[in-house]
């Protein structure tokens, strides 16, 4: 055998020597906990820091008003998208509903538009948008008719959101409609979907019975003023302006709190028992909120010392 072909041979057999050991390295790292192979190095994972948190803050809900495979269609893209898509009437897997997911929760979906919700804006950037088919609402002779969501649907997204909840440890006041976030704009999911049936499942927020009657009570003779009003909607999330005025922007606003939390009178009209509401939802997952002196009882009502002791709430934490 020549020098020349010795020398090749050689080159061979230390190329298959190098590859064989890379793929002895590389075979470790797979089967060594914490290590992962990647494009041209090996990733460590075995040391994870605590001073992180998540990127999704936010649960969108929204209706769709076509049909699945229309839906479908439009929710691929090119100019809008979300991360599920829940059909009318889910086909089962194995006992479960079937949700198709379409956009990987690390991706950020553009389902939210020009949005806002507490100090944020632009809730794609931080939220899950999840589109539910319904008609949403239609015209008739009798009046605005609203389409009922299906019991088969609304399992499914209840299941859907407590996986969501559980994954990115989201507080009930996370769990939002379209139109609470962008309540100039959007109706969405309107006020046929069963937000109470959600939060008795463990999804999202629902005022407590006796807080709404303790404020309803007080609000009945003695009513926040419009400025207190706008400010105890901020002070819940919804972005609004603090003028003192009822403009149509308060009214918006007004619209999409109540087809969330009030559905049976959704007129946009600013009223005691809307208060009420709001008082108790800030009195059971803001209660700091009702400390500030911008939201204490007008001149001539209750003091809030003797608000705080006749609130069943605050009764039951000084027990």
């Amino acid at each position: 055998m020549t020098p020349h072909r010795v020398a090749s041979w050689r080159g061979i057999a230390t190329l298959l020597f190098i590859g064989a050991l890379s793929m002895t390295v590389l075979a470790g790292c797979a089967s060594s906990p914490g290590l992962e192979p990647r494009q041209g190095y090996v990733a460590d994972h075995t040391h994870q820091s605590q001073a992180y948190n998540h990127r999704i803050r936010y649960l969108v809900l929204h209706y769709t008003d076509s049909e699945a495979p229309r839906a479908l269609r439009t929710l691929l893209g090119p100019n809008v998208s979300s991360h599920y898509l829940v059909a009318r009437h889910p086909r089962a897997e194995g006992g479960v509903p079937r949700v198709w997911q379409l956009v990987d929760e690390n991706d950020r979906a553009w389902h939210a538009g020009i949005s806002a919700w507490e100090d944020r804006t632009q809730l794609n950037d931080t939220s899950i948008g999840v589109e539910i088919v319904n008609q949403g609402p239609r015209d008739t002779a009798s009046g605005r008719q609203w389409q009922i969501y299906p019991d088969r649907q609304i399992e499914a997204v209840i299941a859907l959101a407590k996986d969501i909840i559980r994954r990115y440890d989201l507080p009930p006041t996370s769990i939002l409609g379209h139109s609470d976030i962008a309540p100039s704009r959007k109706i969405d999911p309107g006020p046929r979907f069963p937000w109470k049936r959600l939060h008795e499942a463990g999804v999202g927020a629902w005022p407590d019975d006796e807080d709404i009657a303790t404020y309803r009570r007080r609000f009945a003779h003695c009513s926040p003023t419009v400025r207190q009003y706008q400010r105890a909607l901020g002070a819940y999330g919804y972005r609004l302006a603090t003028t003192g005025v009822l403009d149509e922007e308060t009214r918006n606003v007004t619209r999409a709190f109540q087809m969330h939390f009030r559905p049976a009178n959704y007129a946009g009209q600013p009223d005691a028992e809307t208060a009420a509401i709001l008082w108790a939802l800030l009195a059971r997952y803001r209660p700091q909120e009702l400390m500030a002196s911008d939201l204490a009882p007008p001149s001539g009502c209750v003091t809030p010392a003797q608000e705080a002791v006749d609130s069943p709430r605050a009764q039951r934490l000084m027990r």
